[in-house]
């Protein structure tokens, strides 16, 4: 047996896998798209829709706030937690990565019971405040289970920077915001860049927590959801999914650019 096929051999599986689960269903679904009564119109239909655009527009929206946050928490939390060892670390970082645990209905679930009409929040706040059915709380939700992705990744990458060069930036007069965003911020940049590029994706198709809050949501996959399952709509659900999947990707690739030159830059 020769090198060539023995690679093709080891390869063989993840072909077979990537055709049967990946090239086959994507391609099934955007020939369904163009099987309704608009046929390949269709997605000018959509973009001259209201309402699937503003679905749209609020989903990129929601899911650009959740990655901002999540990165500007998740960073913070992550240096701290990297850089400073005491007691209850372990249990402090085990709470923070809970949420991981969750699925998106029992996440859905929490934000109702935190701000939900029988909510902890509507009980002691004297003005009743409710937020669990808008888009707050559907970011407070998507925030939930972002920050402990984007965290562990933070912690991991602070773990690999050189201290070396913390101490030469402060050795030459540096004060310490001068060290974070000269030294550890651009340290941190790919692996920011790549766990926020998770974080948006993650988003970008969550389901099960709108579907739980889903009152006054109107997010893409909610909007799917009722075109598939409501209206029947098979071939306007199939060119939502593949508009929902063709901006996560485009957006994804974007991230991927900029992750490849702050690494370039970096070394």
């Amino acid at each position: 047996m020769t090198a060539r096929t023995f690679i093709f051999l080891c390869l063989l599986p993840l072909l077979i896998f990537s055709f049967a689960f990946l090239a086959l269903p994507i391609a099934k679904l955007f020939l369904a798209s163009g099987e309704g009564e608009y046929g390949w119109q269709i997605y000018r239909e959509i973009l001259g829709n209201e309402r699937y655009l503003d679905s749209l527009v609020q989903t990129v929206l929601v899911s650009l706030a959740v990655t901002f946050t999540a990165l500007v928490i998740s960073t913070i939390v992550g240096l701290f937690l990297a850089r400073n060892d005491f007691w209850g670390r372990g249990i402090l970082v085990s709470i923070l990565t809970l949420p991981l645990a969750f699925p998106g209905v029992v996440i859905g679930f929490l934000i109702i019971l935190l701000g939900g009409r029988q909510g902890l929040i509507n009980q002691l706040t004297p003005g009743h405040v409710v937020f669990a059915y808008s888009m707050f709380g559907l970011f407070l939700g998507y925030l939930y289970f972002s920050i402990p992705r984007v965290l562990l990744t933070v912690m991991a990458a602070t773990e690999k920077l050189d201290p070396a060069l913390e101490e030469a930036a402060r050795s030459l007069g540096a004060p310490p915001y001068r060290v974070v965003l000269d030294v550890i911020l651009p340290g941190l940049a790919p692996s920011l860049i790549a766990a926020g590029a998770i974080a948006f994706a993650t988003a970008m198709g969550a389901f099960g927590t709108a579907f739980t809050l889903a009152t006054d949501i109107d997010v893409l996959p909610m909007v799917i959801y009722t075109e598939f399952t409501l209206s029947a709509n098979i071939a306007m659900a199939s060119a939502l999914s593949v508009l929902l999947g063709l901006v996560t990707w485009i957006l994804l690739l974007i991230a991927r650019s900029f992750s490849g030159t702050v690494s370039a830059a970096g070394g």
